[in-house]
């Protein structure tokens, strides 16, 4: 059986943001919180964690004339 195009992994592909973590990151980020006891909690039947990605919008640039001022245009 082959493998669906979107479901390929690529190099660039690691570095892309995922809204689904695996179980360890899901621990991982639950036991930074205090809400996951490694030794006394079990892995099974987490709560969901959310794993947003922050969008800022750019900064527009100043044009800046030779003594570093913002230059005015009338």
């Amino acid at each position: 059986m082959s493998l669906h195009r979107s479901l390929k992994t690529k190099p660039a592909a690691l570095n892309q943001h995922r809204n689904v973590l695996t179980r360890a990151e899901r621990i991982s980020r639950l036991a930074n919180n205090d809400k996951f006891d490694p030794t006394s909690d079990s892995p099974l039947g987490l709560v969901k964690v959310a794993n947003r990605q922050i969008v800022t919008g750019k900064k527009k640039k100043v044009a800046k004339d030779d003594a570093g001022e913002a230059e005015e245009k009338k």
